[in-house]
């Protein structure tokens, strides 16, 4: 029996660990799929583009974990899927060179499991895509980072000389991401002046956070927007609502009333969709971001041995509104399909739904504050919090996510060598 799991991701790299732990040494055979060698916790990516995390200390290797847990793993891209034959293409892989790095290849599975994430939907907005980063993959985080810290070099240049000088960054998308990169943009700032720019004033620094909708985090209640709202203004984030953004020039942003919004670094972080590559991939059905339509089970609605999750897929929950695109999501669907797919080796035939569960969500600002709220079975209801037992569920969210791919011990180990980093390393990654 083979399993394949397509994509690394949270929700993918978690459900190949546990097929691997429970199947891995018997004879049925495991195989995670990435384009990337390495693994990073997509919520944590505006800390890599702000320096607050060093993706080379922090990222984990899928072959090295792959061996630690009984499955394989094949380096590529999906290209092509043959429902007929259970059988998928990964495309040939390439160097920076253009040097052929693997060929085209094909691989029969048994199970295939889709869990390929998402992208930056950019809505087809004019100028968007050639000018603006897209924080999706570490890639663009790490691009932003190094623009930021060439930007900060100059700006500590020239500060002496023109005191008008001011470095200005532009995000547009009021979801979870702009508003915790807007937070820690201003910390890096400030930490900036403690290694050697001395000559940085806080004011200095312009972020503007754009959102076309009445408020910012509007998946999130209005109670935490406004907590988070406020939090960033105090500490000098310009939050622009009901601002539409109708194309992208260089450098600018211009809005439906043709007001331009210029910047140093423009990020549009504004929505979510599966690539473009794989719409129509097998003749499955999908919506209009590309995602993969499921059934309760988690199952294509085509095929009973694909299942789909995290990002990529489009599950009902029973009030007809989509499971969001969250990390608590990929987490509780890889826990539900590594369940069916148990129960069908097992020769089970009574596959279980899917039942969303939303326990809260929390926002990181940085240093200086965490707001959000806990639902469902932990609270027996809603409740708000914030501050530092806020920021404490906030980094469990993380533990428990290394908790399920390493266990008690080895994430024990991570926690006190983590405690160690903070106190010999700089605050921020510096290069």
């Amino acid at each position: 029996m083979h399993i394949v799991v397509i994509g690394g991701g949270a929700g993918g790299l978690e459900l190949a660990t546990r097929l691997g732990r429970k199947f891995g040494r018997k004879k049925h055979s495991i195989t995670l799929i990435d384009r990337n060698n390495t693994h990073l916790w997509k919520p944590l990516l505006h800390e890599v583009a702000s320096g607050s995390l060093d993706m080379g200390v922090d990222s984990l290797s899928y072959r090295a974990h792959a061996y630690n847990h009984h499955f394989k793993f094949n380096m590529g891209s999906l290209s092509g899927i043959d429902r007929s034959q259970k059988r998928i293409t990964l495309a040939a892989m390439q160097d920076n060179d253009g040097q052929e790095v693997l060929p085209e290849r094909t691989l029969d599975y048994d199970y295939l499991v889709l869990a390929i994430g998402s992208v930056t939907n950019d809505f087809g907005t004019p100028g968007v895509r050639d000018n603006a980063i897209f924080l999706d993959a570490p890639k663009q985080a790490e691009r932003f980072h190094q623009r930021l810290l060439n930007g900060l070099l100059r700006l500590n240049r020239t500060a002496e000389s023109n005191v008008e000088a001011i470095y200005r960054i532009a995000i547009v998308g009021g979801g979870a991401t702009g508003v915790e990169l807007s937070a820690e943009l201003h910390n890096t700032f400030n930490t900036m002046k403690a290694y050697g720019l001395s000559e940085l004033r806080s004011e200095q620094l312009k972020v503007s956070l754009i959102e076309a909708g009445p408020r910012i985090l509007p998946a999130l209640p209005d109670r935490i927007a406004a907590s988070a709202h406020k939090e960033l203004v105090e500490i000098g984030v310009e939050v622009r609502t009901n601002t539409a953004v109708a194309r992208s020039e260089p450098g600018c942003f211009i809005t439906k009333d043709e007001h331009r919004i210029e910047a140093d670094i423009l990020v549009w972080a504004a929505g979510i969709k599966v690539p473009d590559a794989f719409k129509g991939m097998g003749e499955l059905e999908t919506n209009r971001i590309n995602q993969w339509v499921v059934r309760p089970t988690l199952q294509t609605t085509l095929d009973d041995h694909i299942y789909v999750l995290g990002d990529c897929s489009a599950c009902k929950m029973a009030d007809g509104k989509q499971v969001p695109p969250r990390a608590q999501s990929a987490h509780q669907m890889a826990t539900h399909v590594f369940k069916n797919i148990s129960r069908q080796m097992n020769g089970q035939n009574d596959l279980l739904d899917y039942i969303y569960t939303d326990y809260g969500s929390l926002v990181n600002l940085s240093r200086y504050s965490t707001v959000g709220s806990l639902m469902g079975s932990l609270t027996r209801g809603s409740m708000m919090i914030e501050g530092r037992i806020a920021r404490i569920m906030y980094v469990s969210l993380y533990r428990l996510h290394q908790l399920t791919l390493h266990g008690w011990v080895k994430t024990g180990l991570r926690i006190l060598s983590d405690s160690i980093n903070r106190i010999i390393r700089p605050r921020l990654k510096l290069h």
